[in-house]
């Protein structure tokens, strides 16, 4: 009965459940428990700019941008708020 529970608790947070049911946002909450981390670890990589998705901030709350989280689950490569530096060759 216990790996039941274990098994809907994860494929509420897979990527094919989370396409059907998130919003454009999610909370760090879920996406943490999505990347398989604790509410707490995902607010300190949140706070040190390492959480391995993109985040905004929207007044005073946090929020995971759920197309970055689906890439990172999908990849398996982060992808920072700010790490990620793009440079244009110019024309």
């Amino acid at each position: 009965m216990h790996r039941q529970a274990d098994e809907l608790h994860g494929a509420q947070y897979s990527p094919t459940h989370i396409r059907a049911t998130w919003s454009g946002t999610g909370s760090v909450e879920d996406a943490s428990k999505a990347l398989g981390f604790s509410r707490a670890k995902g607010y300190d990589l949140v706070r040190h700019g390492e959480f391995p998705c993109r985040v905004i901030r929207i007044g005073r709350k946090t929020r995971v941008v759920t197309a970055s989280l689906l890439r990172v689950l999908d990849s398996g490569e982060p992808e920072y708020s700010g790490a990620r530096t793009e440079h244009c060759a110019p024309s």
